[in-house]
């Protein structure tokens, strides 16, 4: 049966490794079997906890946009902060860019945070993150506002579930808990750099009428095998990847 790995970090039973498609539940065995694809070190002892495997960003999309945010943020920004940070896959793509002076990962899931710190270390860019247990808005708010002007904020905020898929065009009024004016609104009192990571089917009309104040967003779709898995949508002064 699969078992949290002891590691100086600390983790529950709710940190977990599964090594034998057997111990799977059901409703994740298809992602279990992409797991190379979210973590290419995973024989190494990722650890998620059984939700995570829904939302974890497949590694190749995270360095990807990991890429295009080294590339595309101003010179100015060089704190990277990560709002739902899960299981650090994103997380740790930003640490392994180089780009960022520091990396501040924000988990509201204690079980999520402590796999994130444990993955992390296998990637060995331990050093480079400093991770918070909280939610998002009050950490920024409480913790990181001195740090706002040299700060870009990446979020890929929950989506509601697997249900999001069957919609031909998504509303991204309808995210649950938040909606798309929800998130910016309270990011943009943050910094005017804002990327978000969306479902691909979003309704792109939502994302242009967004942000008038600081011109157009750029929309970009991240592909894994010919088929997007999904749009991030950056606002304020990025340069075009």
């Amino acid at each position: 049966m699969p078992a949290a790995l002891e590691d100086g970090i600390g983790t529950t039973n709710a940190c977990k490794h599964y090594d034998d498609a057997r111990h799977v539940p059901w409703d994740i065995k298809k992602y279990y079997h992409q797991r190379y694809s979210l973590f290419s070190r995973y024989d190494d002892g990722i650890l998620m906890t059984d939700t995570a495997w829904f939302g974890v960003t497949p590694e190749p999309v995270a360095n990807k946009v990991a890429q295009h945010l080294s590339e595309g943020a101003p010179a100015s920004k060089a704190i990277l902060i990560d709002c739902f940070a899960g299981v650090g896959g994103n997380t740790i793509a930003f640490a392994r860019s180089g780009r960022w002076k520091r990396v501040y990962a924000i988990e509201k899931d204690e079980n999520a945070m402590l796999c994130g710190k444990h993955n992390a270390r296998l990637y060995g860019v331990d050093g480079l993150i400093s991770w918070f247990h909280g939610d998002c808005f009050e950490v920024m708010k409480n913790e990181l506002e001195p740090l706002s002007q040299h700060s870009v904020v990446f979020a890929s905020p929950p989506w509601g579930g697997p249900g999001y898929s069957t919609d031909p065009v998504f509303n991204l009024e309808s995210m649950d808990p938040y909606s798309l004016d929800e998130l910016l609104d309270s990011f943009q009192q943050f910094t005017q750099e804002v990327v978000l990571f969306l479902p691909r089917t979003s309704d792109l009309r939502q994302l242009a009428s967004a942000n008038h104040s600081l011109g157009r967003v750029k929309a970009i779709h991240y592909c894994m095998q010919g088929a997007s898995k999904g749009i991030c949508a950056y606002f304020g002064l990025f340069a075009s990847p």
